[in-house]
């Protein structure tokens, strides 16, 4: 089971982090940029190459430290196509070092529509007769607020291809409360009804360390539902974000963990990308920086959570 080889990279690594790849051409250095556009103008595919070659800067950078990457869709699709082949080209990048690949694309529909983003995201297509991975994620973020319509295509493709999903429960950004709190008739708020059926969907992918392949999103920026949820939901593994620029902490993350540190891989993305222009670093050692953010983040919550045992 897919999130099987994620808590194996963490334990190996002593890491339960993920770095966020979601560029901007303002967290790239200068020469980067510029030798892009010299070769393709200050054009879609002049960003695109300046972000794929930023994206393995920071990939070979962060590989020896972190388990996994997070890409976040809507920063690569704001640049066409080729912001698309920039996504592929970073997914296959990170994999051929080892990384598990987390594609962060929140997609929600039902029936064959869900299928397809199954396909393209965690699956293969086929072209007359042949089969081919679009994309070659290991596991893809999901919105679960639709209903099993939306979630049950995603488990036949998950269980074929060794694949696994995040369903947002509970999200980081400030306004969840106003849909995900609500209560229902029972008087449970949604997000623990939605958490529930994250365990039930899991029950079709089992997993050796007792999380399934069906996980969780839970944000840091929540520390008191994490922990609820945590204590809940037995069998679901967290895909908690919300750490550093969204302000939440090691402190925060800390009640998505288990006594043997196991349950959650905490995100970070813009203090990881940035940290060459937060730390005054020269542009050139974009990636030293990176690295430098990253260790510390993963140094923070091993502070509170303790060593990582399988």
């Amino acid at each position: 089971m897919a999130l099987d080889r994620l808590i194996e990279a963490i334990a190996k690594k002593q890491n339960p982090t993920v770095a966020g790849l979601d560029p901007k051409l303002d967290y790239i250095p200068g020469d980067i940029k510029e030798k892009a556009f010299r070769q393709y103008g200050k054009t879609l595919d002049g960003a695109a190459a300046a972000i794929l070659e930023f994206n393995k800067g920071i990939i070979d950078a962060l590989c020896p430290i972190v388990p996994a990457v997070k890409p976040q869709c809507a920063y690569y699709e704001m640049y066409g196509w080729q912001g698309m082949k920039a996504l592929h080209d970073t997914i296959a990048y990170a994999r051929e070092k080892e990384l598990f690949v987390i594609t962060d694309g929140k997609r929600n529909d039902i029936g064959s529509t869900m299928q397809a983003y199954a396909a393209a995201h965690l699956g293969k297509t086929e072209v007359a007769g042949e089969t081919a991975a679009a994309f070659g994620g290991d596991a893809l973020t999901v919105n679960g607020y639709l209903g099993s319509d939306g979630i049950l295509p995603l488990l036949d493709v998950c269980r074929a291809e060794d694949k696994g999903i995040f369903v947002l429960v509970k999200t980081s950004n400030r306004s969840s409360d106003e849909i995900q709190n609500q209560a229902l008739e029972g008087g449970e708020p949604l997000y623990e009804t939605m958490g529930q059926y994250c365990e039930e969907w899991g029950e079709a992918l089992p997993g050796k360390y007792g999380y399934s392949g069906v996980g969780a999103v839970v944000g840091a920026t929540w520390p008191a539902q994490l922990g609820e949820l945590r204590g809940m939901l037995s069998k679901t593994f967290f895909l908690v974000p919300g750490y550093g620029a969204q302000g939440g902490g090691a402190e925060d993350a800390a009640p998505a963990f288990e006594q043997n540190g196991l349950g959650a891989v905490v995100n970070a993305s813009r203090s990881i990308l940035c940290a060459w222009q937060k730390q005054n670093t020269a542009p050139e050692d974009y990636a030293k920086a990176a690295a430098k953010e990253a260790e510390k983040m993963r140094d923070a919550i091993l502070t509170k959570i303790g060593r990582i045992r399988l």
